[in-house]
């Protein structure tokens, strides 16, 4: 998460960096900045998603772990039983 927070502060400074030193009109520059700016409010769309996926895959996971031993405990406890 640290990675995409950094990689995602980097990028805007570098589009600061470039939008101040870009010979453009400043017009111009108001429209790249709409667009930036609708690309950032999608990337923070997906980011959410993405979170929210691996929150249900750790308990998809914890799921199947627990349901695993479960299941191994039953086998055992049912092969002890039928061996007398």
């Amino acid at each position: 998460m640290k990675f995409f927070v950094g990689m995602l502060l980097g990028f805007s400074l570098g589009v600061a960096a470039g939008l101040l030193v870009a010979p453009q009109s400043g017009e111009a520059t108001r429209a790249q900045l709409n667009e930036q700016g609708v690309q950032l409010r999608s990337t923070a769309f997906n980011d959410e998603i993405r979170a929210r996926a691996q929150e249900a895959l750790v308990q998809g996971r914890e799921l199947y772990s627990r349901t695993k031993t479960e299941l191994n405990d039953r086998y055992t406890r049912a092969k002890s039983s039928s061996e007398f």
